[in-house]
This record gives C-alpha cells, structure tokens and sequence, in this order.
C-alpha cells in the first residue's frame, strides 16, 4: 500500500503516474509532464492517484489559517 501523499510537508516525497511527475514542497507542489486518462482500469487508477494528490493539496491549503494572498512577488 502507498503511503498517503503529504501535500506541502516536505521537499523530498514525489510520484510519478505515467509520464506525470507530482514533486511536493513546503510551498509549491510541481507537477510536469504529460498524463493519458483511458476509459480503463489503468485510466480509472491513474485519475484517482491523480486526485487523491490534487485532494491532499487543497486539504492542506483549506487548514492553513495564515494562508497568504500569493508567495510570489
């Protein structure tokens, strides 16, 4: 069994599905690359993975009361 993904607990955890690379951070998750969702089992698994990544990230931003507006300039 995977580990749950821990959006924006560390800068080393990361996953690939497909040719899709999910690279966490404290601040910023990375995702690159390129992902086919087919109407199949494969395609079924690799959408939830990919969803249960995106679920994690906005879990972590809905809790985080000190939320700023943008880390960016």
């Amino acid at each position: 069994m995977q580990q749950p993904f821990m959006a924006y607990e560390n800068d080393t955890d990361g996953f690939t599905i497909g040719e899709l690379q999910i690279k966490n951070g404290m601040e910023i998750i990375t995702i690159e690359g390129t992902l086919e969702i087919t109407k199949d089992r494969q395609g079924l698994e690799a959408a939830l993975k990919l969803k249960r990544a995106v679920d994690a990230a906005i879990d972590a931003l809905k809790r985080d009361r000190n939320l700023p507006d943008s880390i960016r300039d």
